[in-house]
């Protein structure tokens, strides 16, 4: 279970800067914590453009209900961007995602049982409006992925795999894996350029595949609609295999790797049934998320990957418990051009969702121990590692992977920082 931290947090401040790799962000799964959910939890802050974002229960009659709004306000003026779904969700805060204005992305899911979410991306200038809708995607989460400063967003294409082959959702270890960018406000598939992550999942997969299963399903009509085989256990088997098989073929085709995509498909799948599989797979990624996308990227060449970058430090005189954003320059600085040679921020992380498990039963770890953590932000806001500095709590350093904050900034930029704060989630 995940409480929201609203206990102390004493925060310290590192003054070196950072050089270091960086690898993608792992395709796996993370914890995915929301803002609101059916009227439970809540977030308000006012940007420096002037314009206030909030999110909480929707009020009936003065009253809250189970349902989540999300509203910008500015100058006595209010726009209701989401008036009432089951959650609503704030995947990024104060950022340009390429659409030349600072924005803010919910996430909004309008009942428990849908499948699906709608990115609604909304910009913070006066008057805040609507730029741009993305469907198709079960989450989001964009992150400054090599941590260039560059905004990707991570998704799925959990619309393709809707009712694919009649096999659930729930069947499928994951729906295919998603990388957008926008770049000059036109939204593209960069997936292409991220293959090594995908590498990972089919890796994963193969070594799964067991031969004698692998044989029989190869031996089968592909469809598994026919009254082969005679026990719910090697149906069972034989869809176990027909999954993996999908998801290996959806990691290659998605990574822009279309040739070795359908040598895998004619290796492990009935030979009968080829044309129909592959003309189906098609068809279920023209009809998902793909619809959203106005160029593929190709990839990139491997000696743009593992740039080195720099982290940067928080400015000491802003106080990090606030949800008030604090700008000023660092000691010395008037301004764009100068170089700061401490590489201090102009602000300081604010943030937006913060969750901790509580400690199991019998840990050795306290719900009112404060557990340092050192962690690298980026300029998406998102938590790329974490450390514990002492009473290591693993449970805790999984979490922060769905912690999200409005990130540090530097001459108006969002920049990837560096931080070390004390978890305590309860006074």
């Amino acid at each position: 279970m995940l409480h929201s931290l609203h206990g102390n947090l004493a925060w310290k401040y590192f003054s070196a800067s950072i050089l270091l790799c960086t690898a993608p962000i792992s395709l796996a799964g993370q914890a995915r914590g929301v803002v609101c959910s059916g009227g439970s939890g809540s977030f308000r802050l006012k940007f420096k453009t002037g314009v206030t974002v909030s999110v909480g229960a929707q009020k009936q009659a003065g009253f809250a209900a189970h349902a989540c709004e999300a509203r910008l306000e500015w100058d006595g003026q209010s726009l209701v961007a989401e008036p009432s779904s089951w959650q609503v969700d704030i995947d990024a805060l104060g950022i340009d995602l390429g659409l030349g204005s600072p924005v803010v992305a919910f996430q909004i899911k309008n009942t428990d049982l849908d499948g699906f979410m709608r990115y609604e991306i909304y910009s913070l200038r006066k008057p805040p409006q609507k730029v741009r809708t993305i469907v198709g995607g079960e989450w989001y989460s964009a992150a400054d992925t090599d941590l260039e400063g560059r905004v990707e967003i991570w998704t799925d294409d959990a619309k393709a795999i809707n009712r694919f082959e009649d096999i659930p959702p729930s069947a499928f270890d994951f729906a295919p894996p998603v990388v957008l960018r926008f770049e000059k406000k036109k939204l593209i598939d960069a997936s292409a350029e991220f293959q090594p992550a995908y590498d990972g999942r089919i890796d994963a997969l193969r070594a799964q595949l067991d031969p004698r299963q692998l044989g029989d399903f190869k031996a089968s009509d592909g469809k598994l609609k026919s009254l082969y085989p005679p026990t719910p256990e090697e149906w069972a088997s034989l869809r176990d295999t027909k999954v993996k098989v999908l998801e290996i073929v959806w990691c290659y085709l998605y990574s822009g790797r279309d040739r070795q995509a359908w040598d895998a498909l004619e290796s492990m799948w009935p030979a009968a049934d080829l044309d129909r599989i592959r003309a189906a797979i098609l068809s279920a990624r023209a009809d998902g998320i793909r619809r959203e996308v106005e160029r593929v990227s190709p990839g990139l060449p491997a000696h743009f990957k593992n740039k080195k970058v720099t982290i940067f430090d928080p400015p000491s005189q802003v106080d990090p418990r606030s949800n008030d954003l604090a700008w000023a320059y660092a000691p010395g600085m008037s301004g764009p051009g100068e170089l700061d040679r401490t590489f201090s921020a102009d602000s300081f992380p604010v943030r937006i969702l913060m969750e901790r498990p509580i400690p199991a039963e019998g840990s050795d770890v306290s719900v009112r121990t404060e557990v340092p953590v050192e962690l690298v932000i980026d300029a998406a806001g998102k938590v790329r590692s974490a450390k514990a500095i002492a009473n290591p709590d693993q449970d805790l350093i999984q979490a922060t992977t769905g912690w999200k904050f409005v990130p540090a900034f530097r001459f108006g930029l969002p920049v990837a920082s560096r931080i070390q704060m004390g978890i305590t989630p309860f006074q």
